[in-house]
């Protein structure tokens, strides 16, 4: 189980704004078939191994290329699991808060 929060950012656009890269990334995840939750600095991706989150990870890269992206700078933040095969994010979250004692 894999469980990724990934950026893909645009550098060096002719505006400061990215939300149309940042769509056409997550528009890409998602179309793969994978879990996929959009956050304010990144979108968490869900997978069942590193290759099928690899193959979305190539799909959302070329995709920011296509929207007219030249050069783009890729941050991931991986957890692979291999003794549990169906933890969320959300289990992951709440996990911590039941250690302070306090479940959200």
């Amino acid at each position: 189980m894999v469980i990724a929060e990934v950026s893909v950012v645009p550098v060096g656009t002719e505006r400061t704004g990215v939300s149309e890269y940042v769509a056409a990334a997550v528009s890409a995840f998602e179309s793969s078939g994978l879990r996929c939750t959009l956050e304010a600095m990144g979108t968490t991706v869900e997978a069942e191994s590193r290759e099928e989150f690899y193959r979305a990870l190539d799909r959302a890269q070329e995709a920011v290329f296509e929207a007219g992206a030249r050069r783009i700078y890729t941050v991931v933040k991986m957890d692979e699991r291999r003794d549990e095969t169906d933890r969320s994010p959300e289990e992951m979250v709440r996990a911590v808060r039941e250690r302070q004692g306090r479940a959200s």
